[in-house]
């Protein structure tokens, strides 16, 4: 006896696909301008390690942590405006 899930309902978007892809490609615009800003403002601020492979890892870490917050924006902006078939 298997039972499933019943779908989620479907909630159309209040913005159309084309809107929300030009809002979102904005965002991103400003988040990484102002990611990079505040990246930069912080590695001069605090004192890095001359270590080489502490430096790897902290300009890894803060070169890559952008992509969550962009990532949101990318799946707000690629919702379907029809329901799955």
């Amino acid at each position: 006896m298997s039972q499933e899930k019943p779908a989620k309902a479907f909630k159309k978007p209040l913005l159309p696909i084309r809107l929300r892809k030009l809002i979102g490609f904005v965002l991103i615009l400003v988040l990484l301008f102002f990611y990079a800003l505040i990246v930069m403002r912080f590695a001069v601020s605090t004192n890095i390690p001359e270590s080489g492979v502490k430096q790897f890892f902290f300009y890894l870490v803060m070169g890559m942590a952008w992509i969550i917050p962009a990532g949101a924006i990318i799946y707000w902006m690629e919702r379907p405006d029809t329901p799955p078939k």
